[in-house]
């Protein structure tokens, strides 16, 4: 069994650990903003080792997406690159864990759509492109 390895970002250590203590009846929510979080345990495309990240709760019908944002960094996230190396994730949303496969988005019409779903729960995301020539990536995470 590959060994756990938390986020050197201390808010990320410590909303995986009080969401996955409470079971997901705790720390479902980013911070400040009061909108919902999921958990996104991956692994590293280096070490591979098991990786924990919080994301933005963006539902497709069963899928969800996945925007590696970085808050408009100029670098893409690590688990992008963990993401694109091994597509196995498990996803837990609440309570609710769950096997997932996740792709990564490139038609450009299925992008767009998904693009907006994802700024309508998630405001910020619009900005977020606007500080970055990169592209922000977006995948979709789907029941294995």
């Amino acid at each position: 069994m590959p060994e756990y390895i938390p986020s050197p970002v201390e808010w990320v250590r410590n909303q995986v650990e009080l969401y996955e203590r409470s079971g997901g009846t705790e720390g479902t929510t980013l911070r400040e903003t009061g909108l919902p979080v999921i958990i996104v345990t991956n692994t590293g495309n280096k070490t591979g080792a098991i990786r924990k990240t919080p994301l933005m709760r963006v539902k497709d019908g069963d899928s969800y997406v996945l925007v590696g944002s970085q808050g408009g960094a100029p670098k893409n996230p690590v688990w992008v690159y963990n993401l694109r190396t091994n597509p196995a994730v498990e996803l837990r949303d609440g309570t609710e864990v769950r096997p997932m496969r996740v792709r990564e988005v490139t038609d450009e019409t299925e992008r767009a759509r998904l693009w907006e779903l994802s700024v309508a729960a998630f405001p910020p995301y619009a900005d977020y492109q606007t500080r970055t020539t990169r592209r922000i990536p977006v995948f979709v995470a789907e029941p294995a």
